[in-house]
């Protein structure tokens, strides 16, 4: 269904252009621009429950938000973002082009979360959280050869995870730690210390790199 600028933005929203797509069951709040190409509330109202969108929201071309999603104010997406149904995100958070949110997760408030990342199902990321370009978040530790249930990585208020880091399932990285460009984390990294290699081992934070993020 192509929607008209009426259709996409029902309580009087920035004009989006033609060929955005909205389905039912979902409502973007004031002050938003919707690219063309655009799709709010993938499945809501058939598979899925509504989807609500705070104010402000800039979603750009070829971003999909799935139906049962939850999300707050000043929400910014790159091109190509797919967030997927079951998710609750905060206010004040970029998902950069091609990233990926593969549903039933929390985001907090004043994250961003830079280019081609991919966070999967079941991960939990708190405020003030930085996810540099390129970062992978699992959540099968045997993927295919078990049957185990799944669980995604904690991410507490203030961490920084570098570029191209890998998060294996179910570690947490505690609040205001670091996790280096590159590391592979198959532990927990405790709060306020610098997570670095493969595997990943804890080091006390140069104070540089002393937290907390404020990304507010």
């Amino acid at each position: 269904m192509v929607s008209t600028d009426e259709d996409v933005h029902p309580r009087g929203e920035r004009q989006s252009g033609e060929g955005s797509q909205a389905h039912d069951s979902r409502t973007c709040g004031e002050d938003a621009t919707i690219d063309p190409g655009a799709t709010l509330g993938y499945g809501a109202g058939e598979a899925f429950g509504p989807t609500t969108i705070g104010d402000r929201a800039t979603i750009r071309h070829g971003s999909v938000v799935y139906g049962d999603v939850a999300i707050g104010d000043d929400f910014t997406t790159g091109h190509d973002v797919l967030v997927r149904e079951e998710t609750i995100i905060g206010d004040d958070v970029l998902l950069g082009t091609k990233t990926v949110v593969d549903g039933r997760t929390e985001i907090g408030s004043h994250v961003s979360v830079q280019s081609a990342v991919y966070i999967p199902t079941d991960t939990v990321i708190g405020d003030n959280v930085f996810i540099g370009p390129g970062a992978v978040l699992t959540n099968d530790p045997y993927p295919i050869r078990t049957d185990v249930d799944l669980e995604g990585p904690t991410i507490e208020d203030g961490a920084s995870i570098g570029a191209n880091a890998t998060l294996l399932p179910g570690v947490t990285v505690g609040e205001n730690a670091f996790v280096a460009a590159g590391a592979v984390v198959a532990d927990d990294v405790p709060p306020n210390r610098l997570a670095v290699g493969t595997p990943a081992k804890p080091h006390p934070l140069p104070a540089p790199l002393e937290g907390p993020n404020r990304l507010e």
